[in-house]
């Protein structure tokens, strides 16, 4: 009983009260919870104020519909969609993620009306969105595009291709991310996979073209619009490549990095240590460095998958499944299979399949340039390919628009509507040059012997299209010529190249030929000139027909001028490379048109822009003779101020080398520049007027032009401030020149005559002349020169002349302010080096001569000389002079309130000349 009783107790039923709560247990869950509301006022209220199209729907209300099981409610949608985001375009970038998941799952709708709004809408977007923009969305919209070009549905393919060209027009670098998923849909929706009959496992696949009869467009037309959109999405991956170019000539689409950017050197900060010049041995415009390692692309740690085309496995083999199905497409479009079943319209289509099919293989050779192992992969193309492409490519070589017709019925109507209609949609001469590009680049040099049946056949028409005269367009011509440079390079003897180079000329010669077209040419022979020239520097067999041309493009340079700025260009860039390889022709050519390039009026040289100006200066170096005329005119090229005086300082620089005064330890040429036309180019350049403006300058009378005192012979012509400070530049470099001349007194004399010759006598000098003249002097002056008489005074007249000026310019006048100091200072400076001519000057100054205006003008000159200190002593020497300027001028101020003027110069004159103790007399006989 106690053992029953005890057992019962650890099970104690709890008996419940009425009317009391029941006890918690002890393991019960506590379900209570406490919410707080949550306001975001900003966003209800923009839930009200959204924009709306007409039909008072807005972007949620759009995209909503986009989910409709009716057709023509997500037709609607898409349309109100477009028709909302053209009048409100901000909402695009508020929306973006929503719009572009949205339009791009209807690429594969069922029905065609809501795609092709979805296309439209498509297009429309991207025109308003940026690439960075829409990236983050890209492979979602690249996923449903790779599902629209593989679907069941032959409407939703044909619909894809259409997305596809948008998407290539507006994002070609994007959808080239993901070229190996698109490639093999391109493949799919030409094709279809069949298991290998020799092989019982499926390791390896063969692909057939396949034949859709449900289609709206013939088999033969939807290959051309399946290839068409592959051409287009291999030429963006080839455009997106950053490798270099391929063996032939290109179009004009160079990359960045191939922009010469040249270093511009100071050598004047060079020999102050300002500038510090980095050279590399053989380096160019881009070090090479010589090392047995190369670093490994970071393409290489990507999955092959990601590399896409850039791996050689993927490329290696997308062409292996491409090429058969091109080449059964090629069977099937070819004259002599589709002459007996095809009909007019599908002539031109099997003319432009064949034109796609060629265009598609030569991006594919150009994608394998772009590899490491070059000729590697050509090997690997060759042993595959050379001889299906022999037998079906070059059978009926080369191709022309009467092979595609001549089997037709004959009916002339028809044969002139579809000869003109052919010939509009296919380039019937750039598809023959396609295909001689891809078949050249299959043969090199070991394998001439082997490939000369078909190469001959090639090198025939090349010659042949060169020579008939016929207007071809720059395509056309970069295909040619690319041709031409492969063939030459395959057989490089003269006898070989020298009739594709005398066909090129051919058509170099043609007159009104495209800008393009003239560069492609240009281009073209300056590389087969620079190929010739490092080759026969063992071997000197210059090609006759390139001389020719060398010593054609000076005078199509002069005659060039001003109308095609950047054809002059090249033409100067070659001729400064031949010139500086000392080429005979070409250099003959140069001398005899160089009056015509650098005449100072109507030359080459001043009418072009400043980077081609620095250019023909250049060329002056190789000139091989400076005659006196062509000096003349560079000398009239420097004042005239038609290019920047740093420009005309270098010719002047490369004159001074040409010259026997450089101090070149070896001998320069013979009369490269003869001394005495060396100087008169020098003091022409200095005068900075020619003969004929200093004779019309004499007839010039009063202000603003001219500056005229009555106590000097010379009145001054005030020239502008630019042509002022251009001239005043020049002539520092002159003076430069001039002080390297070894004899310094022979050096005077010559100027010395010049100056008496030419410039004593005038009555009206520029101002700047004046102050040029006075700097040479300065500058060329030394202790063993001697000066004559009539050269000291026109040298006084010229300094109180141009002090006058300085003394009397308005503070208004800002333009003549500015040449102040320079003049101020070549006065100062040839007054304190020359005593007589200080003397001379103050002997000029007799102030009975000239009205009381002109006095206070005399006492400040007379002031500032005094208080000068490098003419402090002498006029010490001269205060008797001084003294007595003072007395006339107090005599005629006599009887006159003494003037404020008049008080400075009086103490002026006691503090600096009276207080010395040299000085004779007391300063009281001036009151």
């Amino acid at each position: 009983m106690t053992k029953k009783r005890k057992r019962q107790e650890d099970f104690q039923k709890v008996k419940l009260k009425v009317g009391k709560k029941k006890p918690k247990l002890e393991n019960a869950t506590d379900t209570t919870f406490k919410t707080k509301a949550i306001q975001i006022p900003e966003q209800l209220k923009e839930d009200g104020v959204l924009p709306t199209q007409n039909r008072k729907l807005n972007i949620k209300d759009l995209l909503s519909q986009m989910h409709h099981y009716s057709p023509g409610v997500k037709h609607n949608a898409l349309v109100g969609l477009k028709e909302l985001l053209s009048q409100y375009p901000f909402v695009i970038d508020a929306h973006l993620s929503s719009i572009i998941s949205e339009v791009a799952a209807v690429f594969t709708d069922k029905d065609s009306g809501v795609r092709g709004a979805a296309v439209h809408l498509l297009q429309f977007l991207a025109s308003k969105i940026r690439a960075e923009q829409i990236a983050p969305f890209f492979p979602l919209v690249s996923a449903h595009l790779s599902s629209a070009m593989t679907h069941i549905s032959e409407g939703i393919q044909e619909d894809s291709l259409k997305v596809l060209d948008v998407l290539l027009e507006a994002y070609p670098a994007l959808l080239t991310d993901r070229s190996i998923i698109l490639l093999k849909n391109f493949v799919e929706l030409i094709s279809h996979q069949q298991l290998s009959k020799r092989l019982k496992s499926r390791d390896k696949l063969s692909w057939m073209l396949s034949v859709n009869p449900n289609r709206r467009v013939t088999s033969q037309q939807w290959r051309l619009n399946v290839l068409t959109r592959l051409k287009k999405f291999l030429q963006a991956v080839v455009d997106g490549s950053s490798d270099t170019e391929d063996e032939g000539l290109q179009e004009q689409k160079e990359s960045s990095h191939s922009v010469r950017n040249p270093i511009c050197i100071s050598w004047k900060l060079h020999a102050n240590n300002q500038q510090h010049i980095q050279l590399f041995e053989s380096g160019g415009l881009r070090p090479k460095i010589n090392s047995s390692f190369r670093l490994r692309s970071l393409t290489n740690v990507m999955d092959s998958a990601e590399k896409g085309l850039s791996s050689a496995e993927n490329l290696k083999g997308f062409i292996e499944i491409i090429i058969p199905l091109l080449i059964e497409c090629w069977i099937e479009a070819s004259p002599a299979q589709s002459a007996p079943i095809l009909g007019n319209l599908l002539e031109s289509e099997s003319q432009q399949l064949m034109q796609q099919v060629l265009s598609i293989i030569h991006l594919l050779w150009k994608l394998t340039k772009r590899h490491d192992e070059t000729y590697k992969m050509e090997l690997w193309l060759r042993m595959n390919y050379l001889v299906d492409f022999k037998h079906h490519f070059m059978r009926h070589f080369p191709y022309s628009l009467q092979d595609a017709v001549k089997h037709k019925k004959k009916d002339p109507c028809k044969s002139n509507r579809n000869c003109m209609k052919s010939s509009n949609n296919v380039d019937h001469l750039l598809l023959n040059l396609t295909l001689c590009d891809i078949m050249v680049s299959l043969a090199s040099t070991s394998t001439l012997q082997t490939d000369s049946g078909w190469l001959d056949m090639i090198r025939k028409f090349v010659t042949d299209t060169l020579q008939d005269g016929s207007k071809l367009n720059s395509k056309q011509v970069n295909r040619l010529l690319g041709v031409t440079w492969r063939l030459m390079q395959i057989q490089q003897n003269k006898v070989a190249t020298e009739p594709l180079i005398k066909a090129v000329y051919t058509l170099y010669q043609q007159r009104n030929l495209l800008f393009p077209v003239r560069t492609l040419l240009l281009k073209f022979f300056s590389r087969v000139y620079q190929k010739e020239d490092l080759r026969t520097q063992r071997i000197r067999s210059r090609s006759k027909v390139l001389s020719r041309w060398l010593a054609g493009l000076p005078q199509q340079l002069a005659l060039l001028g001003l109308r095609n700025p950047e054809l002059s260009n090249q033409l100067i860039d070659i001729i400064h490379s031949a010139a500086s390889r000392s080429n005979k022709e070409l250099l003959q050519s140069l001398q005899a048109t160089a009056a015509r390039i650098y005449d100072p009026l109507e030359g080459t040289l001043v009418l072009l822009p400043a980077e081609a100006q620095r250019r023909l200066v250049q060329l002056v170096y190789f000139l091989p003779c400076l005659p006196a005329s062509l000096l003349a005119c560079l000398s009239r090229c420097c004042i005239m101020g038609r290019m920047s005086s740093d420009l005309a300082a270098t010719l002047i620089g490369i004159l001074h080398m040409r010259s026997s005064f450089a101090g070149w330890k070896c001998q320069v040429q013979d009369n490269s520049v003869n001394d005495v036309d060396y100087f008169s180019f020098l003091f022409s350049t200095l005068i900075g007027f020619s003969r004929e403006e200093l004779t019309s300058l004499q007839g010039i009378r009063g202000k603003p032009h001219i500056s005229q005192t009555q106590l000097s012979p010379i009145r001054l012509y005030l020239t502008d401030l630019d042509q002022f400070l251009h001239h005043w530049a020049v002539t520092e470099v002159i003076c430069h020149s001039l002080s390297t001349i070894p004899s310094q007194s022979q050096c005077f004399d010559i100027l010395q005559t010049g100056i008496c010759k030419y410039l004593v006598g005038l009555v009206v000098i520029p101002d700047s002349t004046a102050g040029s003249v006075l700097c040479a002097i300065n500058k060329l002056l030394d202790q063993a020169c001697i000066i004559s008489e009539n050269l000291h005074r026109f040298l006084a007249s010229c300094c109180y002349s141009l002090l006058y000026f300085l003394l009397t310019i308005d503070r208004e006048d800002a333009e003549h302010l500015q040449k102040r100091d320079m003049l101020w200072g070549s006065c100062i400076s040839a007054l304190a080096l020359l005593p007589r001519l200080l003397r001379l000057m103050l002997q000029s100054l007799q102030v009975s001569r000239i009205c009381r205006e002109e006095l206070p003008v005399v006492a400040q000159l007379l002031r500032l000389l005094m208080q000068h200190g490098q003419l402090r002593s002498h006029m010490i020497t001269n205060e008797f002079l001084v003294q007595q300027i003072i007395k006339d001028i107090m005599t005629l101020k006599s009887g006159e309130v003494q003037e404020q003027w008049l008080t400075d110069l009086h103490y002026c004159f006691n503090i600096y000349l009276a207080s010395h103790p040299q000085t004779p007399g007391p300063i009281n006989t001036v009151y």
